[in-house]
């Protein structure tokens, strides 16, 4: 019966995810208790599932790796209700939610080996763990495509050029490039998570368990995934713009081109012939 509890505090950690974005990166009040009441579900739901596993295993610590993933979820959740409670700083959230849910997510799988459907359901959830991945990198490099147009036309602005002299009168104002490179973030944002979500499902069917996430290239996407918050809520809260903001969205781009990198030596992500 503990799986079942565990795995409604997974679906409530993932709505308290959804909703502490906006509820910090917009203020958003309405989004704020969502997350708060979402969120204080899933911790009385995960509170329950890891009591009742621990009785109905005849022990008092963790001993499988699952059972460890549940109690550090379990632990997480709980310091940043604390902080919250203490400090009304519902901005950790944005670390903790989904941290919570990830550790939460794999051991609500069950305690054995997962197991798709057949092949086809298999390549299925595989297209679509690397179309998000790649819809997320497509995503940064047009937020910094964006980014370098406004450093451009701003500079054009800067010089008073003329309208009809110069051969980037076409360019958008810079309202509409810093919206676009906004907008660009938000949109790969989550194709990222998901991308990251779907492919701790697809190891499950694999002998690697927890050294999948020792792989340099699993290390480093999830390194990525923090720098690309970083830089949602550094545009969103620090108000960063123009020349600023198209460095920053350098720097997490040339990240994330050598998280592709990483391929060449990942035990688990190889192309072409093994």
């Amino acid at each position: 019966m503990y799986l079942l509890w565990l795995r409604v505090a997974a679906i409530l950690y993932a709505a308290a995810c959804v909703a502490v974005f906006p509820s910090v990166l917009r203020s958003s009040l309405r989004w704020r208790k969502a997350c708060v009441h979402c969120g204080g579900l899933a911790f009385f739901f995960h509170f329950v599932s890891v009591v009742e596993m621990l009785v109905q295993a005849h022990r008092f610590v963790p001993v499988d790796m699952r059972e460890i993933e549940s109690l550090l979820g379990f632990a997480v959740a709980g310091l940043f209700f604390l902080v919250w409670w203490l400090y009304d700083a519902i901005p950790m959230g944005i670390f903790a939610l989904p941290v919570a849910f990830f550790l939460v997510f794999v051991p609500a799988l069950g305690p054995g080996r997962y197991h798709f459907a057949s092949e086809g359901v298999r390549t299925s959830w595989l297209v679509a763990h690397i179309v998000a991945l790649l819809l997320a990198y497509a995503a940064l490099a047009f937020s910094l495509l964006a980014s370098m147009l406004y450093l451009v036309q701003e500079r054009r602005i800067k010089s008073k050029t003329r309208p009809g002299k110069n051969l980037l009168d076409w360019l958008p104002p810079l309202d509409t490039l810093e919206r676009i490179a906004h907008a660009a973030l938000e949109f790969g944002f989550p194709c990222m998570t998901v991308g990251l979500i779907i492919g701790a499902v697809l190891v499950q069917e694999t002998d690697l368990g927890a050294a999948y996430f020792l792989d340099p290239k699993v290390i480093a996407s999830f390194v990525s995934w923090v720098f690309y918050v970083l830089l949602l809520f550094v545009r969103r809260g620090a108000g960063l713009r123009g020349r600023r903001a198209a460095y920053v969205s350098g720097a997490v781009l040339v990240a994330m081109i050598g998280v592709w990198a990483l391929n060449l030596v990942s035990n688990v992500h190889r192309f072409g012939p093994q």
